[in-house]
């Protein structure tokens, strides 16, 4: 006969607690790669406005949203290069992002570039 007086058996818990951990763990680590994402959207939009706008006027727009974004000053630093053949601007930066979490500590390195013909 089986007992059903409420009681949870530790394979219930264990699995609950696994269950939590990789969320916490998920949604720290995601976090760093939604802010990666915003960047490279920034990016884009401006690659795809860059033939009316000046270097000057890209770079300030993408420092602005790293800045708004809560990334480290290092993704401030947009290289743009704006190539005759083929016709295209590409803008780029790299930064990298430490994730400390109970028995994991990891440095998570970030390339966004984005490339539009002109």
């Amino acid at each position: 006969m089986v007992n059903r007086r409420g009681t949870s058996s530790m394979g219930c818990l264990f699995t609950l607690l696994l269950f939590v951990a990789a969320l916490y763990y998920g949604v720290n680590i995601g976090e760093l790669f939604f802010r990666y994402y915003r960047l490279l959207d920034e990016m884009q939009t401006q690659a795809q406005l860059a033939p009316s706008l000046d270097d000057g006027t890209i770079r300030r727009r993408i420092q602005a949203a790293a800045q708004d974004i809560g990334l480290p000053p290092e993704a401030q630093q947009v290289k743009i290069a704006r190539r005759a053949s083929p016709r295209e601007i590409v803008i780029e930066t790299e930064y990298a992002e430490t994730v400390t979490l109970p028995l994991f500590t990891h440095t998570f390195t970030f390339h966004p570039k984005a490339s539009q013909p002109l």
